[in-house]
């Protein structure tokens, strides 16, 4: 039953506001008690893609069911959803929330178009990397709601155990199947540095330092010693054709669909397709290949407000204290299958396929979200191409980019 609305929301901000000051409370307690109290009139406007639309109208339905507040939803193009919050929400024509991949964090905050929020004791309750996903200079901006990473399928058909301690064993024990490839992992011309990034943490190579809350600096850390060793070994992943510039995306999931190597390092937007292959497969850690943790990037979905929403406090009480909820999470996968954010609601994904890429992402990187990450990928690239086909000598060629890199970075 939804309940009646007897406060405007400038009269619930007010109460919220004497109420933090009074200190005679925790301010998320007080929040939220307030909030279940008294509800405020108005509307808040939502932007999700068209792959989480369906997932998210049912869990805004209830928040609607138990609050009265009306949510729009507006369904965009993932791709479209960063850069039309940037020119809008200063025109005030854009929405009030919005559902988007964390990795654009950096440029809302400095196009002033983000607020930051307050999770306060519930940001407890979600993983390390998810949280550092959200958070920029110290300040936490959106509420996790699922996160994704790569990690290593294994073909069951191929190999029922996996046994191997490092990369270069593993390697070992699946040119032992006799496969045309031992470990896919796709590339391209220009090779593919968030693929191969957790061979290059292994070795203590990070793109960027972080600081102590898990924020990323634009200080590079992928130089230095670490960064000549990991060249060196991607030259040598390409002299054993373990790695392939031949071989894309389509031609890895293709060839690991074909049974022509054992072992694959994707992610799960793979694995729906392996699975109605009828494929048993496995979900694995990738081992380290530099005797340090193999880390993956993680991507993580997170609900941003709008700097400019006319609604901040309703649009606090659905992103903070309604979308960071057991139950919420709860509903949003069962809705779309996408692993939560949330421990407690992870802790209960009883899929083998989904748990296993939790495992190896609960160590990982959240992707950086800083502006400066946008002059890598190009750089980075185009290096490890160079390397990975006998065109440039290792350490040289990573020293270079490293310069270049910390040019362009010097610009942003």
């Amino acid at each position: 039953m939804r309940r009646s609305i007897p406060l405007t929301a400038a009269a619930l901000g007010i109460t919220l506001a004497l109420a933090a000051c009074s200190g005679s409370a925790d301010p998320a307690d007080t929040e939220t008690s307030a909030a279940a109290e008294a509800t405020a009139s108005g509307t808040l406007t939502m932007w999700v893609d068209d792959t989480r639309i369906n997932e998210m109208e049912p869990v805004v339905a209830a928040f609607t069911e138990e609050t009265g507040v009306e949510v729009e939803l507006v369904q965009k193009a993932s791709g479209d959803i960063g850069k039309d919050f940037v020119a809008q929400v200063p025109t005030g024509e854009g929405p009030d929330i919005i559902v988007s991949a964390h990795d654009g964090l950096g440029e809302w905050v400095n196009n002033g178009v983000v607020a930051p929020i307050e999770l306060g004791d519930k940001a407890a309750d979600f993983s390390d990397s998810a949280i550092a996903g959200v958070t920029y200079d110290g300040k936490i901006y959106g509420t996790p709601i699922s996160i994704e990473n790569i990690a290593l399928v294994r073909n069951n058909a191929l190999l029922t155990e996996t046994t191997a301690a490092t990369f270069d064993e593993l390697v070992a024990q699946a040119k032992g199947t006799g496969t045309p490839f031992s470990v896919l992992i796709q590339q391209g011309e220009a090779s593919d540095p968030y693929h191969l990034y957790p061979l290059q943490t292994s070795f203590g190579a990070p793109v960027f330092e972080q600081s102590a809350d898990g924020s990323y600096t634009d200080t590079l850390a992928l130089g230095g010693p670490a960064g000549d060793a990991f060249a060196a070994y991607l030259a040598k992943l390409g002299t054993d054709k373990v790695l392939d510039l031949n071989v894309d995306g389509e031609k890895a999931k293709q060839a690991f669909l074909d049974g022509q190597a054992p072992y694959m390092i994707t992610g799960p937007w793979n694995t729906s397709a392996f699975a109605e292959a009828g494929m048993d497969i496995s979900v694995l850690p990738v081992p380290s290949a530099g005797g340090q943790p193999a880390q993956p990037f993680v991507g993580v979905q997170g609900v941003f407000i709008s700097a400019k929403s006319e609604n901040p406090v309703l649009a606090n009480e659905l992103v903070v204290n309604y979308l960071s909820t057991e139950a919420a999470q709860d509903m949003l996968f069962a809705e779309g299958g996408r692993m939560p954010a949330n421990a407690a609601s992870a802790a209960k994904v009883e899929d083998p396929i989904l748990k296993g890429f939790n495992d190896a992402g609960s160590t990982g990187a959240p992707m950086p979200a800083i502006p400066a990450m946008s002059t890598v990928w190009a750089f980075w690239g185009a290096t490890e191409a160079q390397i990975i086909s006998g065109q440039a000598e290792p350490a040289s060629a990573w020293n270079t980019m490293v310069t270049n890199i910390q040019d362009a970075v010097d610009k942003v």
